[in-house]
């Protein structure tokens, strides 16, 4: 997940995004906490600005091409983690959900290939209308 110098979150080989392009703002967790939830800011809002990173600009376009309510008008990705009642371990789960948004995002689909039926299968389906419908006819009335 991080590098091993610590300053840069490792997309993939080769892609590293510097902590400093990464903005943390401690609030209040929400839900259950007893008394500790009213005084400790211990979940994370992190905020990554997409056109202002040093991402590949292939991949800053893919960003910026998804439609995510995390990303905001601005193209800012914001993740909200308040899993855990640690500090650190919502900063650390906000980073990973980070890396994997970003992995997601740059898959890029593999285009469909075109096909027509074969002639055989074509045959087959006209056979099948046709004997189905001769059923169907041998059920009306008997005239006689």
């Amino acid at each position: 997940m991080e590098s091993p110098d610590a300053k840069c979150l490792e997309i993939s080989p080769g892609i590293l995004i510097p902590l400093r392009e990464i903005v943390f703002n401690a609030i209040r967790a929400q839900g259950p906490g007893g008394q500790n939830v009213n005084k400790v800011s211990c979940a994370i809002h992190l905020r990554f600005d997409i056109a202002a990173s040093s991402l590949p600009l292939e991949y800053q376009q893919r960003l910026m091409a998804v439609s995510d309510q995390r990303i905001n008008n601005a193209g800012v990705i914001v993740i909200k983690a308040q899993s855990s009642r640690s500090l650190e371990k919502n900063k650390v789960e906000a980073l990973q959900r980070l890396r994997e948004f970003i992995l997601l995002a740059n898959v890029v689909p593999t285009m469909r290939r075109v096909t027509k039926p074969s002639r055989g299968s074509q045959m087959r389906r006209v056979e099948s209308k046709v004997k189905r419908g001769l059923s169907k006819a041998m059920r009306g009335r008997v005239l006689g």
